[in-house]
């Protein structure tokens, strides 16, 4: 997410820390450098204008051009604007701040991922918020759409409203919130029909079950990887039957983020959750903050804590953690730490939420910045015997051979997989072995096998 604009705006950055101090002139240089960047990143022209000439206007003052640290200042007046062009500091949670059943209608074009998302809303809102969950859908135009939720919802483990034939969308909105009334649900997700493009029927029917419903949120879904195209979306819908948030789709595969950044100030709606994967785990809260930070480089650490306490088994990295300090650090362990892994999404998204995070693909590349890494090292180890596994000094040849074969990869990824161990395992014993004083003395480069470094 991001790269794109990361990567330029961090080489403007690089040079304005270089210098000692700065005139007007360095700052003009700069903010050219970052409107073309934002331009080239989709960003709306509008929104460009306004943010350099928010930005220039603080930049370009004596306290700035005579501090201390006058590339640091424009870095965090950059980071300023940027804060308020996505929406201000914090989340903007959904609303469900109404009388029980709320209604949530759910709208946007086909494609947009607007199916899927009414699911992964009902999943967390069921799941984190402790909340009974109706999801209905009025898509009467695609074939199947009302199967396909029904799907989604017994996957999330939510109820669906049972399919009637024959009903138009209005009749469905109604009978989906007098069952959610009779049946005690605290909130109903109203998913509406899609089109492949605006047009009068589709507002006329958004906007004549807003009416019957008169629902807290009115969630527009919009897909981040069509750039300004989702902004021209939101702005439509908005003007036609007015929407309360933005759900952004996709937003792990828009490497230029323009649509992110245009989207409060064309609409004025927030953005309120980004899907960021297609599990239906895989929704989040949007804070303009953080992506914020990620954008100039400085990276999402609090993100990944919570998304790591979300998704990791807190007894078993504790018992990891004791095996590893003992030195009794296993291959069945190894794959029980990849799992865990797994679970937090992809290494590319990871490594997205790390300070500096686009130096680091530079330097790595990305190749084998995915998941299958993972599943294909899970898959060796599952091919091994207990006792291999217990002791991986009894793989040779032949062994290996089976293995390759019994987990369709090579004999060249068993030894990668058998040479990260040992590594690993190397490192967990001279750590050991030191202890924290002589870590802190040492640094990282005494754990790491000779002629190598941490990075």
């Amino acid at each position: 997410m991001f790269e794109s604009l990361t990567g330029k705006l961090g080489s403007v950055f690089d040079r304005l820390r270089q210098r000692g101090a700065l005139n007007e002139t360095d700052v003009m240089e700069a903010l050219r450098e970052v409107r073309l960047a934002l331009l080239d990143a989709d960003v709306a022209l509008d929104v460009v204008r306004d943010f350099v000439a928010k930005v220039r206007e603080r930049a370009i003052g004596q306290e700035v051009l005579s501090s201390v640290s006058p590339g640091q200042q424009v870095i965090k007046i950059v980071n300023d604007v940027l804060i308020e062009a996505l929406g201000g500091a914090g989340a903007v949670p959904v609303n469900l701040a109404a009388v029980a059943p709320v209604p949530i209608l759910m709208v946007g074009l086909q494609g947009s991922g607007k199916t899927t998302t009414a699911g992964k809303l009902g999943m967390r809102l069921a799941k984190r918020d402790r909340k009974k969950v109706l999801l209905a859908s009025l898509d009467t135009q695609r074939p199947a759409a009302q199967l396909q939720l029904q799907q989604l919802a017994e996957r999330a483990g939510i109820a669906s409203l049972p399919i009637i034939m024959g009903q138009t969308p209005i009749q469905i909105a109604e009978r989906a919130m007098e069952t959610g009334r009779r049946e005690v649900y605290d909130v109903v997700i109203l998913d509406t029909a899609g089109r492949l493009s605006i047009d009068l029927e589709l507002m006329a029917e958004v906007a004549a079950i807003r009416r019957a419903t008169n629902p807290a949120e009115t969630l527009l879904v919009v897909d981040a990887m069509t750039g300004q195209d989702a902004v021209n979306t939101a702005k439509a819908f908005n003007d036609a039957v007015g929407v309360t948030g933005i759900v952004m789709t996709r937003m792990d595969g828009d490497a230029r983020g323009g649509a992110a950044l245009s989207m409060r100030s064309i609409t004025g709606a927030p953005i309120k959750l980004v899907g960021t994967g297609e599990k239906l785990d895989a929704l989040e809260e949007f804070h303009p903050e953080r992506v914020a930070g990620r954008i100039l480089g400085m990276g999402d650490v609090v993100g990944l804590v919570e998304r790591a306490a979300e998704t990791i088994d807190e007894a078993e990295a504790e018992k990891l953690a004791k095996k590893m300090a003992k030195g009794t650090f296993d291959l069945e362990d190894y794959a029980s730490q990849l799992k865990q892994i797994s679970k937090m999404g992809s290494i590319h998204s990871i490594i997205g939420m790390l300070p500096g995070a686009d130096k680091i693909m530079a330097q790595v590349g990305n190749k084998n910045l995915d998941t299958k890494v993972l599943n294909r090292q899970a898959a060796i180890i599952s091919s091994m015997t207990p006792k291999e596994r217990k002791l991986p000094d009894l793989i040779k040849a032949s062994r290996k051979k089976r293995i390759a074969s019994g987990s369709g990869t090579t004999v060249q990824d068993v030894n990668k997989l058998l040479k990260q161990f040992e590594d690993m395992s190397t490192m967990m014993k001279r750590m050991n072995k030191l202890g924290q004083k002589g870590l802190m003395r040492q640094g990282l480069s005494a754990l790491m096998p000779q002629g190598r470094r941490p990075f």
